[in-house]
């Protein structure tokens, strides 16, 4: 996939030695630090998918007033189960909802994203982390991709449905939510990749329901 420039997750810094967190996770908390959104997390109603094991660590150590961890294949019993294409949950129920390289894996990502929309409160933020190629002028998926050979050598990994190209932006936006998007060297120019282990090319995929 190096053809493709796609940018993500570091598979050669991927899980830190000591803790054994991943890129992912690290480069998030770093993001969510530096833009405010961990400072301010008292009160506030969080909806995280695919929660990272770390990461939901350090959000639930935060006190928010309701943190919901779902997924749609649950491996723990504190994790609900949940179909991110139909949500149980009211519209304008979440403060934050988090999907840290989840939308690469659902099959009608359009609807995700209709979803994700309709629980954020208004002035809500959207963490939408997804590998993506700028070198592609559109996203790209076939559903004559589907077995898991054929989806490594078209989308980089087995359990991939879709390759994002640049086109990821104005996707994200197509159900009303507004672009904060922020490159590393904008909100963490103090932060290293090597040394910390995370891909400086990866941006903050940050939205927002408007208010």
């Amino acid at each position: 996939m190096q053809v493709s420039e796609v940018i993500g997750s570091d598979p050669d810094q991927f899980a830190c030695p000591w803790c054994r967190c991943h890129d992912r996770e690290r480069h998030l908390f770093m993001y969510m630090t530096a833009f405010g959104l961990l400072a301010n997390l008292s009160g506030k109603r969080v909806l995280h998918f695919a929660p990272e094991k770390r990461l939901s660590l350090r959000m639930a150590a935060l006190r928010p007033e309701e943190y919901v961890k779902c997924d749609l294949f649950p491996q723990s019993p504190d994790v609900k189960k949940v179909d991110l294409l139909e949500m149980p949950f009211e519209p304008s129920s979440f403060d934050l909802v988090i999907a840290n390289h989840v939308l690469e894996h659902v099959s009608d990502d359009q609807q995700a994203l209709v979803e994700m929309t309709r629980v954020l409160k208004p002035g809500g933020y959207a963490i939408l982390q997804t590998p993506y190629s700028p070198m592609l002028h559109r996203t790209w998926s076939d559903p004559g991709i589907n077995n898991e050979r054929a989806r490594l050598q078209a989308y980089g990994q087995e359990d991939h449905v879709r390759l994002y190209g640049r086109d990821i932006f104005e996707r994200f936006e197509s159900t009303g939510l507004k672009s904060l998007v922020k490159q590393h060297g904008q909100l963490l120019a103090h932060i290293e990749g090597r040394k910390y282990g995370v891909n400086e090319r990866e941006p903050f995929f940050l939205f927002q329901k408007p208010f």
